[in-house]
């Protein structure tokens, strides 16, 4: 275990920063919690594998190309978040990882990762495997990099329980048993990254353009009480660009950030007319569905509907057959 607690607090950042280039890679690491950084980590090696399950407080890291020339493992690394949110970025691609999403890369790749938000810190289990333990092809296991990549369901879901289940109990494992523990991890982390490049290979591209666009209005419909949701966001949370995303929704009727605020004021409006709830306050069920400011809700609700919220609740609770949704 290793503890940034256990240093005084002026050295508690510079600490973690020498530990991680220590047991992983060099990375640049800042954090507006620099001043007094807690953060701690396990470190288990499973013969040639290493499991570290991590608790951070929020950090961005850069991985650079110079870093990169100057010492690179060559392993695969794959992060299990399991509370908080993080954000990545390579290439020209982005993504944006919640609880129980996967996030992989490996250490020849130059990456940017920022780590929580606002003062919310982030637990993770991560994975490294040196990439000749691997049990696919460099190639392959290459193209899975950047994948999006779930510990909900299917093989996914084997190695998200595999990873919980021994980073919070390992007393009943004998020191002999780490390489064959390393061993079935390395297999799970194979097949998993095996399935993903075979779904992905089975799908037409136009049958992944619709697959991709249902996936992206069903994450729109989860999240419409995120005051943050944004374009940026729903493009990060599918591991492509902004500008993939308005490109898949040229076609449709709607833009990315107009479908976000009609659905919203669609949520706003039923529950304005829900008589159950005619005593929650305008304002509270504007903040529900993802308006943080009551002006912009209404003027956004007037436009939609031709009335006010106020005026469209008594209406609806009134039974006025002239408001049409």
């Amino acid at each position: 275990m290793y503890r940034t607690e256990d240093f005084p607090p002026a050295e508690r950042f510079d600490r973690w920063r020498e530990w991680m280039g220590r047991t992983h890679a060099p990375v640049d690491l800042s954090s507006e919690y620099a001043a007094d950084f807690r953060a701690h980590q396990r470190f288990l090696q499973l013969g040639a594998v290493t499991v570290w399950p991590s608790t951070v407080q929020p950090l961005l890291s850069r991985r650079t190309a110079k870093l990169i020339r100057h010492s690179d493992p060559g392993t695969y690394n794959l992060t299990l978040v399991v509370e908080g949110v993080a954000r990545a970025s390579w290439d020209d691609r982005e993504a944006e990882y919640r609880p129980y999403d996967l996030h992989g890369q490996n250490s020849w790749r130059p990456c940017t990762v920022q780590v929580g938000r606002r003062d919310q810190s982030v637990r993770c289990v991560g994975v490294e495997i040196p990439r000749d333990v691997l049990a696919l092809p460099r190639r392959s296991a290459d193209r899975a990099i950047g994948r999006p990549l779930s510990a909900r369901e299917g093989v996914g879901a084997l190695l998200g329980g595999f990873l919980t289940r021994l980073s919070t109990d390992t007393a009943a494992y004998l020191a002999t048993d780490g390489p064959r523990l390393g061993a079935v991890l390395t297999d799970l982390v194979s097949a998993l990254f095996a399935h993903t490049l075979d779904a992905d290979r089975d799908l037409s591209p136009e049958a992944h353009r619709r697959t991709l666009t249902l996936s992206i209005r069903s994450f729109v419909a989860r999240n419409l009480h995120d005051a943050e949701l944004t374009p940026s966001v729903v493009a990060a949370a599918h591991h492509i660009s902004t500008s993939h995303l308005y490109r898949l929704f040229q076609d449709e009727d709607v833009t990315v950030g107009a479908l976000i605020r009609r659905e919203r004021l669609e949520r706003a409006r039923r529950d304005l007319a829900d008589p159950a709830q005619h005593g929650v306050p305008v304002h509270e069920i504007a903040a529900r569905w993802g308006f943080t400011h009551h002006s912009a809700f209404t003027r956004a609700f007037r436009a939609a509907y031709d009335t006010s919220p106020s005026d469209y609740r008594q209406a609806a609770v009134a039974g006025d057959g002239t408001i049409v949704p």
